[in-house]
């Protein structure tokens, strides 16, 4: 079973020794076993294949310069091949640390005419939490790396445009390229905050039904959700802001618009996820006020039971003295209960005391307490 992403986070932390130089890298026991795909194309080529080995992936690559490229290393198992991508890709220890490490906030570093780009892979599982995974991108003159911890991926889309040749993908620069990775990652934040909705207002429902302890306990947990899924959005929008700032160089002037538009797609985001926030405290002062409202409602009926017992029980009180009729010299005593001796005064009493009663529900229901 694989472990949450914040219980994996806190394994990795506690499997970090202190003093270990910077770039030291630490491949984890879950890793899985690296698999090898690449994607070469341009605007006539357009070839996929997953390599056995990284030699063959490497002379594949380098045969084909004049095309572009898009490398996915999936798993991180394999130390050996992660020291040899760093040298034949020019990618710093630190950088690489921080793939490994795969737990790191969405950010974007320049490297001289190269970026590295983390970003978050997010769905909404069936057990109601929000799952994330990180891909890292490293972009070259006429390539993109992208490595990920998992085999299965949300880019399935992506790499069927480039098989169909949809749109200009295949006629534009590696920074499209990554643009259009990045675009597709957000894009998929929307179901998942839609899947996320839904289930809000699915406990919203449940909460006019039955207001129970299990109840406010996913309540909870959906708002933890709901704060999880904000500290990503947040930075990806940071990131992509800062991408945006970019010189010329790094960022040509056609391509911005691109950004500009998956930066408007995280503002969205930022604002979905703000509503949700605002959704799920409304859901808890809710549950507290239903459960509020069902011990009044239980209180008012102990009240109005209390009520109608108290005139019977000062009746039978008063009836339960044992005042004698008769002194022992035989003498009446006129004013100790005459009617204790009257052959109906039983039948009398319980007859009185059911007109109090219907008497006081009457009063109950004509003042509108009983409703």
């Amino acid at each position: 079973m694989t472990p949450s992403p914040t219980k994996q986070f806190t394994k990795n932390i506690l499997e970090r020794k202190v003093g270990q130089k910077p770039g030291f890298l630490n491949v984890h026991e879950h890793s899985l076993p690296p698999r090898l795909f690449m994607v070469s194309f341009d605007g006539d080529l357009y070839e996929s294949r997953e390599f056995e080995n990284y030699d063959s992936l490497m002379a594949a690559f380098v045969s084909q310069p004049q095309a572009r490229h898009w490398i996915d290393v999936r798993g991180y198992q394999n130390l050996e091949l992660m020291e040899r991508l760093m040298l034949d890709f020019q990618i710093h220890a630190l950088q690489m640390e921080d793939v490994i490490n795969d737990y790191q906030r969405p950010k974007v570093e320049e490297d001289g005419n190269r970026l590295f780009i983390i970003s978050r892979m997010v769905t909404f599982t069936e057990e109601h939490e929000i799952d994330d995974d990180q891909i890292s991108l490293f972009t070259g003159p006429n390539y993109v790396l992208t490595l990920q911890s998992d085999y299965e991926d949300c880019l399935n889309p992506l790499r069927e445009r480039i098989r169909a040749g949809k749109g200009s993908i295949r006629k534009k620069s590696s920074i499209y390229l990554a643009y259009a990775i990045l675009d597709v990652v957000l894009d998929h934040y929307f179901p998942a905050m839609a899947q996320l909705g839904e289930y809000a207002e699915e406990l919203e429902d449940c909460l006019f039904e039955n207001p129970s302890k299990k109840l406010l306990s996913q309540i909870l947990d959906l708002k933890r959700e709901v704060v999880k899924i904000r500290r990503i959005i947040w930075p990806e929008r940071d990131k992509i802001n800062e991408i945006l700032r970019m010189d010329e160089a790094q960022i040509p002037h056609d391509l911005r618009i691109y950004f500009k538009d998956i930066y408007d797609h995280a503002v969205q985001l930022i604002d979905l996820v703000d509503n949700y926030r605002e959704t799920t405290s409304s859901l808890t002062d809710l549950y507290l006020s239903n459960v509020s409202n069902r011990m009044n409602e239980v209180m008012k009926v102990l009240t109005i039971i209390s009520t109608i017992f108290i005139p019977l029980s000062f009746i039978v009180g008063l009836y339960g003295m044992n005042f004698s009729r008769e002194q022992p010299d035989g003498e009446i005593n006129p004013l100790n209960m005459p009617e204790l001796y009257h052959p109906y005064g039983y039948v009398t009493l319980l007859g009185f005391m059911g007109l109090v009663v219907v008497g006081m529900v009457y009063y109950f229901y004509r003042k509108g307490w009983l409703n």
